[in-house]
């Protein structure tokens, strides 16, 4: 199998990956919506494919504070996967969860992060299965590690890696409102080459 040129990846081909960072991010919405007990309503997820260089920019810079739930991504797709959430928009869901008031900032405690491993764990297990439904691959997830810290370092433990896997993410936006105060969320597909091919295939888009 020949590697593909992410370069040149046409309209066509966006438009699919773009079409299926709205079914994943739609199911890890519906999933949010059973976890908290809420309606939660999704905008329409921006998504894009972007070099990973600009990856902290996009989630407010390199400095910015957010959360990270990082896992390895096998089987028929390899690569990595990310869930992302700015500080503020992790302590809303929280809050949520445990029934305390909704704008309440303080340090997160054990209690806390359970709740946001399992957040995180739910949100991406849902995107991965609507991937792996809609292609019809398998792909298996490994155990989330989370994370507390600027956006530079945590993206540096996919950066170590990605010269293994491949330099350009799949990058989905997601806001989360009405039911909720706003959450904006970030899924980051980082499939290697390979993979990106075998999902395009799969869905009968030639390459």
């Amino acid at each position: 199998m020949q590697n593909v040129d992410i370069d040149m990846l046409n309209t066509i081909h966006l438009d699919v990956l773009k079409e299926i960072g709205n079914i994943g991010a739609g199911n890890a919405t519906t999933a949010l919506s059973k976890l908290i007990n809420k309606k939660v309503d999704m905008e329409v997820p921006k998504v894009n494919i972007l070099e990973f260089k600009n990856l902290a920019d996009i989630l407010g810079g390199p400095e910015n504070p957010v959360v990270g739930v990082l896992l390895d991504v096998s089987g028929e797709v390899e690569g990595m996967m990310m869930f992302v959430l700015e500080q503020r928009s992790a302590h809303v869901l929280v809050n949520i969860l445990m029934g305390r008031d909704i704008h309440h900032i303080s340090e997160f405690n054990d209690m806390d992060i359970s709740a946001l491993s399992e957040i995180g764990n739910i949100l991406t297990g849902s995107y991965l299965s609507s991937l792996s439904a809609l292609t019809n691959l398998s792909i298996v997830p490994s155990i989330p590690h989370l994370a507390f810290d600027m956006a530079g370092a945590i993206l540096s433990v996919p950066a170590i890696e990605f010269g293994k896997v491949g330099d350009k993410v799949l990058l989905i936006e997601t806001e989360f409102a009405e039911g909720i105060d706003r959450v904006v969320g970030y899924f980051i597909l980082i499939p290697d080459i390979k993979s990106f091919k075998k999902i395009l295939t799969s869905l009968g888009v030639s390459v």
